[in-house]
């Protein structure tokens, strides 16, 4: 499926926020990974064609620092809850009231934070390739994915900086703003912030996903979640998986 024209919006700190809208019916916004694009992880992949064949309208954005948004070079612009409201913002911006939201990785948590701090404008999350290592999450690995990602000196990346290395530095991707983004801190949802989400959530890993780990004790954590393990998938595979599809679909049509 071909890309729709980019629309902008913009967040309060004048941070410019691309997106594109495709497709009609009930609105499902998804909010990509790490170092990827709206087009890279959904167009791509095959999720515009998924959804917009089941019946409805995607609203897919780009994360600050990434595909068409702005990409300032500060880690101060790009706290979790300032890159949550700019899916509320776009949310907005695309005529909406509330809509389903769907995230991958950093997606998936941007997504949790938005169902936290602004439960009225989220009607549905998915979580995408993340699990219960989100119950355990530190800052502490965040310096050295940044470092890998900018360095001249490869000679001491392990194998995780080395893939988060190799998919931030392909053709197009501004690797400063990038590594400012990895470095800002993040502050994960504790147990009892999570169970007052009550938002039905569902959430999907692979069964091979070392970055995730497997779905089912956040699910249980949150107040309003099932959960779905793509079999013999891991981080990079799960997001084009074909069950990861169908459980998606059948999610959104329960609303």
């Amino acid at each position: 499926m071909s890309a729709a024209m980019t629309e902008f919006a913009t967040a309060p700190d004048g941070v410019r926020i691309a997106y594109e809208v495709v497709g009609e019916g009930a609105p499902v916004v998804l909010v990509h990974g790490f170092a990827s694009h709206r087009g890279q992880n959904w167009r791509e992949t095959g999720w515009y064609k998924t959804l917009t064949g089941a019946g409805h309208q995607v609203i897919a954005l780009d994360c600050r620092g990434h595909g068409e948004s702005d990409k300032p070079h500060d880690p101060s612009v790009y706290g979790e809850s300032a890159m949550a409201d700019d899916i509320r913002l776009v949310i907005a911006a695309a005529g909406h009231a509330r809509a389903s939201v769907m995230g991958y990785s950093m997606g998936a948590m941007l997504t949790l934070r938005l169902a936290y701090d602004h439960p009225e404008c989220i009607a549905r999350g998915i979580l995408g390739g993340v699990g219960d290592m989100y119950l355990s999450r530190e800052n502490s690995w965040r310096a050295g994915i940044a470092d890998a990602i900018v360095t001249d000196d490869t000679s001491q990346l392990s194998p995780m900086q080395w893939m988060f290395r190799e998919f931030a530095r392909q053709k197009g991707k501004d690797v400063e703003a990038l590594a400012a983004c990895m470095r800002a801190p993040r502050t994960p949802l504790t147990a009892d912030e999570l169970a007052t989400i009550k938002t039905p959530m569902l959430v999907v890993a692979g069964s091979r996903d070392l970055i995730s780990g497997p779905p089912n004790a956040l699910a249980a954590a949150l107040g309003n979640a099932r959960y779905v393990t793509v079999s013999d998938r891991d981080h990079m595979l799960t997001v084009g998986d074909k069950a990861y599809k169908d459980a998606a679909v059948a999610f959104l049509q329960t609303l």
